[in-house]
């Protein structure tokens, strides 16, 4: 599940229609430069920042950036709704209007839109999941504190264990999908949010029978504004995995024994 040579997405043919998902809040310091930088990276994708009520100006400069640049849109949301929320949303109105292939990517510079071409290249190549991995080899997390890595990787690894899956990264929110996947996993009808959804899409994609493929990444942590993390969303995820693990590792199998 790990592709270290997928060679740069050429955009061939127009028929495959890229659609990327932005989720804000807060990030007026940073959605400039992520905006310029997908634009760069691939052209022709049209780009939905969803807002959740920033008070710092975020919605009105994508929406400056909207009218400058085209090809670019803001959904505002009335209060903080979470991760998850935001990218069903997303995902939701792409696919509605006939896109191919659904990036989603967080604001705060964390992910590189320069890696863009490779994501969508595993894609286009055969996945139905491409994922910006930290813990694939060649992919790395510099200047992170080791208790915060150390805590990441000791998640990823409960997640992949407890659900029995080979995903080194189930957290990471750098993603490409195929989006005849998302709607063959009826994606809209996750709950969680945060690390949750992260792990729960990967988790329903591969339940699917869906390919998918870890691009190797440098997560770079953000150095503007402050983290939307938190202890509660950490707990959440690992929670939900606990829950979905005993429920299709354990009981499901028990009825069978019976």
């Amino acid at each position: 599940m790990n592709r270290n040579d997928a060679s740069e997405w050429d955009g061939r043919g127009d028929d495959l229609r890229v659609w990327v998902t932005v989720p804000t809040y807060e990030e007026a310091e940073n959605i400039e430069q992520l905006v310029r930088g997908v634009r760069v990276a691939v052209p022709a994708a049209h780009i939905l920042v969803i807002d959740d009520n920033s008070l710092d100006g975020t919605a009105e400069k994508a929406e400056a950036l909207g009218a400058e640049l085209g090809g670019i849109e803001v959904l505002r949301r009335p209060k903080k709704m979470g991760l998850g929320s935001a990218y069903r949303a997303g995902h939701a109105v792409g696919i509605a209007r006939g896109f191919d292939l659904m990036i989603q990517i967080d604001a705060d510079l964390s992910h590189d839109p320069a890696d863009l071409p490779r994501l969508l290249a595993a894609v286009e190549q055969g996945a139905d999941l491409a994922i910006g991995s930290r813990y694939a080899p060649g992919g790395s997390v510099p200047n992170w504190p080791r208790r915060r890595l150390a805590l990441s990787v000791a998640g990823n690894r409960y997640a992949a264990f407890c659900l029995g899956i080979g995903v080194r990264d189930t957290t990471a929110g750098y993603r490409a999908y195929r989006a005849s996947m998302l709607r063959a996993i009826d994606f809209d009808t996750t709950h969680s949010t945060g690390y949750g959804f992260q792990i729960e899409m990967t988790y329903r994609v591969l339940g699917a029978g869906g390919r998918i493929e870890e691009i190797p990444i440098a997560f770079t942590d953000r150095v503007r504004g402050t983290s939307k993390m938190s202890w509660r969303i950490v707990a959440e995820a690992m929670l939900l995995v606990t829950w979905w693990a005993l429920r299709d590792r354990v009981l499901r199998r028990d009825r069978v024994d019976r």
